[in-house]
């Protein structure tokens, strides 16, 4: 279970795991985590189903909190704050580390009121018609829907409510991007869209993207950290961290047998 850990150019790290184990109740789903995200980079998550992956980033913006049987043992750090201290508000961490999920879920209310909904819980105080349009421009929605933004969020394509549910991620202005396989559930072209769109979501916005999709890995990100599991007994799997490295090195030079053979289709 070796691990490397890659040269990162002086490039200011964001999210920060140190010996991480995470446990539903008495069963180890991650063992011994540590990995560095760096800024206004597209890390990708790759490996088999069960290894962790969207467990891991669920840990970074402390979703797995409503989880009841989930504990973590290790630090992980946003910056270098500790998002695990007992001070800390786990909402406010959700606004800094936003969320778009595998299948697009815009709230049952109007274009508009999808992108207002969170800047009015957070007390957002300027323009909102501006922070519409903002908000749907980053998320390259904008000329398609600046005519119909009092119709229902649920009335647009799969495509375009997914590109619905980043702008409302980005209206809160958050510094992280959680992305938990956005595009599995989208055809081709609204793939193509959404993996252009993160390309200029990076300058902005740190980008953490799980996907089984080998090809979308090697296009759109910058990192790419491989997970595995191993059993554990009694039916039960661990995940862990094998390789992190550029997405290049990962892709064309890994340093473990078990990365090439994952990447060039061997198993997973």
């Amino acid at each position: 279970m070796a691990t490397t850990t890659p040269t990162l150019n002086q490039t200011q790290t964001v999210l920060r795991t140190e010996n991480l184990n995470v446990y539903y109740g008495n069963f180890l789903a991650l063992k011994n985590i540590c990995l560095n995200i760096p800024k206004n980079k597209i890390t990708a998550f790759i490996g088999p189903s069960g290894c962790g992956k969207s467990t891991l980033l669920r840990c970074y913006n402390r979703l797995n909190d409503l989880v009841d049987s989930f504990r973590c043992e290790g630090k992980v750090y946003y910056y270098n704050q500790d998002l695990y201290a007992s001070s800390i508000d786990p909402v406010e961490v959700r606004r800094q580390i936003g969320m778009v999920f595998q299948k697009p879920n815009p709230f049952p209310k109007s274009i508009y009121e999808n992108i207002t909904f969170g800047a009015k819980i957070n007390g957002y105080r300027g323009d909102m018609d501006e922070l519409v349009e903002r908000s749907l421009r980053q998320a390259a929605l904008w000329d398609e829907v600046k005519d119909k933004l009092k119709q229902s969020g649920l009335s647009l394509s799969g495509g375009q409510q997914q590109r619905l549910c980043i702008a409302r991620a980005v209206a809160v202005q958050p510094q992280v991007i959680l992305m938990d396989e956005p595009c599995s559930a989208l055809d081709p072209i609204s793939t193509i869209k959404i993996e252009e769109l993160l390309q200029e979501l990076k300058e902005q916005y740190t980008i953490v993207i799980v996907t089984h999709n080998m090809q979308q890995a090697s296009r759109v990100s910058d990192m790419t950290a491989f997970f595995n599991v191993e059993p554990t007994g009694k039916g039960g799997r661990m995940g862990y961290l094998v390789e992190h490295d550029n997405t290049e090195v990962i892709f064309q030079n890994p340093q473990e047998k078990s990365t090439q053979e994952y990447v060039s289709g061997r198993f997973g």
